[in-house]
């Protein structure tokens, strides 16, 4: 586990303004009650759960949250934000996150060549929606 020193400017950093902007969610509105990830139909899957990713976020971690696949994953299924007290949708905060990494001409998501182990485990819908990631 790596340590990490926290700084005013590690906290309100660009892209977590960017992040915010374009989700249009308050990143430090979630106080990690893990309903989110409880919900999360592709939980299972993910190397990182949705409350992870928030927390990662509001650490400045972005690295971490760009080498993750959990944001390739999000279905957008809603129910992070149908479950969350403090009215945040997730699902905007992982749209923004691929927005971001498109824009930077990153994408972690390769759809048309998956591994047969992901095909098998993984819903018809998230291979609609990689494709609707991919159309920007």
């Amino acid at each position: 586990m790596t340590t990490v020193r926290l700084s005013s400017r590690r906290l309100s950093s660009d892209i977590l303004s960017e992040i915010e902007e374009l989700s249009g969610q308050n990143l430090y509105a979630c106080y990690q009650c893990g309903k989110c990830s409880a919900g999360c139909p592709l939980g299972f899957a993910a190397d990182l759960l949705p409350h992870q990713i928030m927390r990662l976020l509001q650490l400045g971690m972005t690295k971490e949250v760009f080498a993750s696949q959990a944001p390739w994953l999000c279905v957008a299924c809603m129910t992070c934000a149908t479950r969350c007290p403090k009215g945040v949708d997730v699902a905007k905060v992982m749209e923004a996150i691929r927005t971001i990494q498109l824009r930077e001409g990153r994408g972690a998501l390769q759809v048309f060549s998956p591994p047969a182990e992901l095909v098998a485990e993984v819903p018809q819908l998230a291979t609609v929606s990689a494709f609707r990631k991919l159309s920007f």
